[in-house]
Parts: C-alpha cells; sequence; structure tokens
C-alpha cells in the first residue's frame, strides 16, 4: 500500500493580523493533518506574529525582513521537511477536506507531476460569487469528462487550454519539493503574478496532474487586493511577468508554448481594458499593438481595432 503523503503547509503573511487565524485554523483543522505548518512573516508591522506564536508548537513561525510574497514562499519551501508542498495566503482558507482529498489522490495515481483542483470565490463575509471550475473552459471541459467523479486525470493535451485560463489557484496547488526547488521556486523580483509564472513552469514539465473536482479552498475577494486597488499597474506587472517566460519555454511542447501566447495575449488585452476605462485609448491600443506580429491573423486585428473603438 502507497505511503501516505507528507504535506507541508506554507502560509505566507504580511500584516494579516485579521486572517491569518482563520487560515491557520483552516489548516490545523484538516481531516487529512498536515505534516508541518510552516507561517513565513514578510516583515509585518502589526500583531501578526502575537497571533501566529499563541498557535504554540503546531505551527512553524518564521520572520524575514519585508521582501516580497515570493520570497516568503520560497523561505518556507526551504524549511520544509514534507515530500509534498501545499500553500495558503493569510487572507485565505482551506476547506477540511482539501488535504485528503489530494491524499486520495495521490494514493490511487502515485506518479502525478502535481495537483490542483477547484475552488470558490467568496465575498469577505463568506457568501458564494462563484466556482472557479465552471468558470474557465479547461475547468468546464475537465468537470464534463469527469461526469460527476470526485477527480480526473489532466493530461498535457489539455495543459495549454489551462496555462490560458487556469481554475487552480496557489492555495489549491500541491506538487512535489523536490519538483518546487528544481524549478528555482517563486520568481523574485516579481510583485504580481509571480504564482501563474510558476505554474506555468511547472505545467511544461508535467504530463499528467490530478484535479481534485469538488472546491478545495475559498479565496477571498477584498478591494485591497493589488489586482483591485491599482488595476493599473497590476496588469502591466502581469505582462512583464509572462514575457520572459518566452524564452524559458522555448523548447517546451508545442501546447504549452501556445498556451503560454494566449496567456500573454489575455495579459494585453486586460491591461488595454483598464487603459480604456481609465480614458487612455491610445495607450491602450499600444498595449495591444505587439499582437499583430506575436499572434498574426483575423483575431488579433479584431482586438486591435476593438480597442481602437474602445
Amino acid at each position: 500500500m502507497p505511503q501516505m503523503p507528507k504535506f507541508s503547509v506554507i502560509i505566507a503573511v504580511y500584516n494579516g493580523e485579521k486572517t491569518i487565524a482563520r487560515a491557520i485554523e483552516s489548516v490545523l483543522a484538516q481531516i487529512h493533518p498536515p505534516h508541518e505548518v510552516i507561517v513565513v512573516d514578510d516583515g509585518s508591522a502589526d500583531t501578526t506574529a502575537t497571533v501566529v506564536q499563541r498557535f504554540g508548537a503546531p505551527v512553524k513561525y518564521l520572520y524575514q525582513q519585508n521582501a516580497g510574497v515570493a520570497a516568503a514562499r520560497n523561505a518556507g519551501a526551504a524549511a520544509a521537511s514534507g515530500d509534498w508542498l501545499t500553500f495558503l495566503d493569510a487572507d485565505d482558507y482551506y476547506y477540511p477536506e482539501r488535504l485528503q482529498w489530494q491524499a486520495d489522490l495521490l494514493t490511487q495515481h502515485p506518479t502525478l507531476d502535481f495537483m490542483t483542483g477547484d475552488f470558490d470565490y467568496v465575498n469577505s463575509d463568506g457568501s458564494l460569487i462563484r466556482r472557479s471550475m465552471e468558470s474557465t473552459p479547461c475547468g468546464q471541459a475537465m468537470l464534463a469528462q469527469a461526469n460527476g467523479a470526485d477527480s480526473i486525470i489532466m493530461t498535457q493535451q489539455y495543459l495549454g487550454s489551462f496555462i490560458a485560463k487556469h481554475f487552480g489557484d496557489t492555495h489549491t496547488l500541491a506538487m512535489p519539493r523536490t519538483t518546487f526547488h528544481a524549478l528555482g521556486g517563486y520568481p523574485m523580483g516579481i510583485a504580481v503574478c509571480e504564482d501563474v509564472n510558476l505554474l506555468i513552469r511547472l505545467c511544461a514539465r508535467s504530463t499528467a496532474v490530478g484535479v481534485v473536482c469538488r472546491p478545495m479552498a475559498a479565496y477571498v475577494i477584498h478591494d485591497s487586493s493589488a489586482t483591485r486597488s491599482n488595476p493599473l499597474r497590476a496588469q502591466q506587472l502581469t505582462v512583464d511577468a509572462l514575457l520572459p517566460l518566452r524564452e524559458n519555454l522555448k523548447s517546451a511542447p508545442h501546447v504549452i508554448r501556445e498556451g503560454l501566447e494566449e496567456c500573454i495575449r489575455s495579459a494585453r488585452m486586460d491591461l488595454a481594458y483598464v487603459l480604456v476605462k481609465m480614458g487612455r485609448r491610445w495607450a491602450a491600443v499600444k498595449a495591444v499593438l505587439p499582437l499583430l506580429t506575436e499572434r498574426p491573423g483575423l483575431a488579433s486585428v479584431r482586438a486591435v481595432l476593438s480597442i481602437l473603438k474602445g
């Protein structure tokens, strides 16, 4: 009988005194107990440290000078001893079965490259906004194939679509610790989209991905997030985070490179939409003009014309 996986749960936090206790409690309440819980405090100036330290021995607390979420997660991974790494942001939370479902999936399919799954978008009061898998073409395809089953294996042919618009997020990702270190972890110096950057590189070396088709966690939508508080900066940084991957993945399978290009196209369009809403139409056109050479064709021409028309 295969050995049950040991999950190291890494929680990065910055000034999270209001939500970090809920995040930690959701991990400690797992039906399949985590191997360890590591909280990395990225230089908080509030009472985060006091809140975390109240949990005592079940939680390992690490402090670092403010260096960003990528550095915090990497520090947690460096301190981890489990064979699988999972992550959680301080304002989100796991559902009780989250680790159990992935443990079951891995027991059935021990050679999976990584695992992901469904989650709920919720408001700050916990009310449901929508499910992730139902909101993306790849997620819908996986649900249709699963046909009511709790999980499914996503093969490489679907990874391009998954990259273009993924349904799994940081709090549903599980990957071998050895793979994380082989990839170099989360990219440093990237303030937004560091998670997508890692996910795309992970997909490029994967052929079998375990997908849990039930919501595993809650992603809390709030106005103070980087994307909502400064959407222009967030979208500009998203494009900046994706473009270097072209060189990184130039020898990757065609389906992966196509997925990356579609992801870049979407990021350019999202940036243009933000600029249009700000009344900066010519800046918006400039943001999407590269599509004409990056992805030549009628679709790109239509995209540029749509921005020209506002």
